[in-house]
């Protein structure tokens, strides 16, 4: 019947009219037929049932849906009575999970939890790639395969198909239930060579975001400690904790316990490490060494957050001679805080200690408490407003000057913005302090006569900030040029002998504090005085590159001893401070601050940082220099330099190295040289090597090889540092 009406169809056409030159002739698709068998449901282009046999057959295009599972052929048959599915020819089937697997032909049950696969293919949801010659599906949840291959990389930006790394193996099994793929006799093979065999081998599956067992080892060569083994272990206690052990094993120090847990909670998190062992100590004997660091942090309300901050170790060189950290001062510190408009309030305690050779334990300070309150308030309908400011302050040292304060600022702020383009800054303060000091050493007083006394001071300002920027754009470029100004008017003085200086240490006269009210960094000194301080900044930007500068000085009415000698403020005229930056189209870019002393322009202060040279081959070099004395008068020159290169070799290489020199001693301070190779997020590789000359009584000179191989989905492997 079929042959006798296509027949037919075909001598009709010859009573076509010819179809016009240009015209298209459009064939009738055949049409998609669908039919729901229960829970199952077939879409083909066509469908024929072989009753008497049991048979449901399909060709064409063929989707069959069973609950959350997809299976697509070229050609599908149904058993209904064995209840069996048979797909042959480019088939796909969608699991639930997202994996998606391939075949040339597959014969499973009628839910496709079970069957027998071959040239099976599967693509995992993290895009990780797994094929075989042949394997078979139990229980939906477990697939086993015979001469198999795991690679998560694709081809790295080459014209290769073999991918830079494969696992490959006679038997794999991939268990959903446990969320791990099994290996046995398996070698790991890069650029198609073998490399590593393994008998037995696991890794968890994509599904897996984390899970207990031994992390990779990380070994290495110290001259301190001899060769190093990590062996960390992770424990994933539950969902919101988890804890990870690790023992380190040395040949010269013998075994050092170290230990992370970590927990997070509804609005709180916590973080412990620490580490001991039996070693020897920096006299020379034999005892225990070990640190504890814990971090605490938690949001009380929408307002308030607290935490607690602890670290402590059992002497001053443990951390750095069993790398465990480089820090040279150790804080421990608990604080609350709240928040809430722009409105601040806290209150904090601290203690410190000092790692180096010359700290004092004696001499370093306990603050607590530390109390701070900070509020703006608008005034007006202008853009006029009140800021208050209160700080109470408890310093104690067993060996050494005491202070409590109370220091209470209020401040009234005018900024606006006139018809012409200028903008002013209108302000008037007024600080009140109280103290009460013990033991201070006053100044001008014989060495070791202090004093014990209740002193305070009241301290008024009252200034304006005033800048008026011009801009003309040509073309594609804008020029920019602003001249700033301003003045403060105070009284001479403000910091009586009594008054112990704890946070007003530090000065650092550059171009970011020019303009600063008080160049003083903390409350126990204040900048009296009346002064103007001046600078133009210039610049020039455009689409793909700037040019920008800012050079300033100031000038007050009357000497200040409260500066040191060297900081270029305490005459009448300061110090010229400024900056360049400087960044065109090309691959360069330079920042450059300088200090020049206001006599002889001679330099105070050098900041140089250069970076030049495209991504083939970039040359950068860091210099920095300052004069003795140039801040708070407490360290002596220092001039360091630190070059070096990078170089992007391929998509795929890097190297680069560097050298970081001490200039006013001539020597080296490090050599550092590193290699990293990168395809994709498929594997990462880092080899660097570096040589240390510096060195604190245990901690000697050193040389160190690091190297770092990051495998995608299978962890990491890294020598000890």
């Amino acid at each position: 019947m079929r042959i006798f009406s296509t027949a037919i169809f075909c001598s009709l056409l010859f009573l076509v009219p010819s179809v016009p030159t240009g015209a298209q002739f459009v064939q009738p698709q055949t049409p998609t037929k669908t039919e729901n068998m229960g829970n199952k449901l077939f879409k083909a282009d066509r469908l024929r049932h072989e009753r008497e046999l049991g048979l449901v057959i399909a060709t064409g295009s063929v989707e069959m849906v069973e609950g959350e599972r997809v299976l697509r052929a070229d050609s599908v048959t149904y058993n209904q009575r064995q209840d069996i599915v048979t797909a042959s020819g480019n088939v796909v089937l969608m699991e639930s999970s997202g994996d998606v697997v391939f075949a040339d032909h597959v014969e499973l049950t009628g839910d496709f939890k079970d069957g027998i696969v071959k040239n099976i293919r599967i693509l995992m949801i993290d895009e990780a790639r797994m094929a075989a010659v042949g394997g078979r599906r139990v229980g939906g949840d477990r697939t086993e395969l015979r001469k198999a291959v795991y690679s998560p990389c694709r081809s790295c930006g080459t014209k290769s198909q073999t991918p830079l790394w494969q696992i490959k193996a006679v038997n794999v099994v991939h268990n959903k239930t446990e969320q791990s793929i099994e290996y046995r006799d398996a070698f790991m093979e890069f650029f198609g060579i073998p490399v590593l065999y393994t008998p037995y081998f696991v890794h968890p599956d994509p599904t897996v975001k984390r899970r207990s067992g031994f992390l990779a080892p990380r070994y290495g060569s110290e001259s301190t400690l001899g060769a190093v083994l990590e062996t960390p272990y992770y424990f994933n206690i539950a969902p919101d904790k988890d804890a990870t052990f690790s023992p380190k094993f040395t040949t010269d120090e013998g075994v050092v316990l170290a230990g992370e847990y970590r927990q997070r909670f509804v609005d709180a998190e916590l973080k412990v490490t620490g580490s001991g062992t039996y070693g020897t100590k920096q006299s020379g004997d034999e005892g225990f060494r070990g640190h504890f660091f814990s971090d605490f942090r938690a949001d009380l309300s929408n307002t308030w957050r607290a935490g607690v901050e602890t670290q402590l170790t059992s002497d001053d060189t443990y951390l750095q001679r069993y790398d465990f950290s480089g820090v040279d001062t150790l804080t421990n510190h608990a604080f609350v805080e709240g928040f809430r408009g722009q409105n601040y309030a806290s209150a904090k305690a601290y203690h410190w200690r000092g790692l180096r050779s010359d700290d004092d334990p004696g001499t370093t300070p306990l603050v607590a408490p530390l109390l701070d309150f900070n509020a703006i308030t608008p005034l007006g309908k202008g853009d006029a407003r009140w800021i208050f400011d209160a700080n109470l302050l408890s310093l104690t040292r067993s060996d050494g000057a005491d202070s409590r304060r109370l220091s209470l600022i209020n401040s009234w702020e005018l900024p606006h913005v006139a018809r012409t383009g200028e903008i002013y800054h209108l302000y008037a303060s007024l600080q009140t302090d109280a103290y009460y000091t013990s033991d201070v050493q006053e100044q001008g007083k014989a060495t070791g006569v202090t004093s014990t006394d209740f002193t305070g001071r009241i301290f008024p300002r009252l200034g304006m900030d005033w800048r008026f920027p011009f801009s003309r754009s040509a073309g594609k470029i804008t020029q920019i040029v602003e001249p700033v100004a301003g003045f403060q008017i105070a009284p001479n003085g403000g910091n009586p002998g009594q008054i112990s200086n704890e946070d007003s240490q530090d000065i650092e006269f550059d171009d970011t504090n020019l303009l600063s009210r008080d160049r003083f960094t903390g409350l126990d000194r204040v900048e009296g005085g009346q002064r103007i301080y001046y600078g133009l900044r210039l610049g020039i930007f455009g689409q793909k590159g700037y040019s920008d500068g800012f050079i300033g000085q100031s000038y007050r009415l009357r000497r200040n001893s409260d500066f040191s000698a060297n900081s270029g403020l305490n005459d009448y005229f300061s110090d010229i401070v400024g900056r360049i930056s400087i960044q065109p189209s090309t691959p360069v870019k330079l920042q450059y601050r300088f200090r020049l002393d206001k006599d002889d322009f001679s330099a105070r202060r050098n900041e140089v940082s250069l970076r030049a040279g495209p991504q083939a081959l970039t040359l950068s070099a860091n210099y920095t220099f300052f004069d003795e004395g140039s801040g708070s008068g407490e360290f002596a020159d220092r001039e360091e330099l630190t070059y070096g290169f990078s170089s992007q070799i391929t998509k795929s290489w890097s190297i680069n190295a560097s050298t970081r020199r001490d200039m006013q001693l001539s020597s080296t301070l490090n050599h550092n040289i590193g290699l990293t190779y990168e395809c994709d997020d498929c594997f990462t590789m880092k080899v660097s090597f570096t040589r240390t000359f510096t060195q604190d009584r245990d901690v000697r000179p050193s040389d160190a090889i690091f190297i770092r191989l990051i495998f995608k989905n299978l962890g990491e492997v890294e020598t000890s540092n």
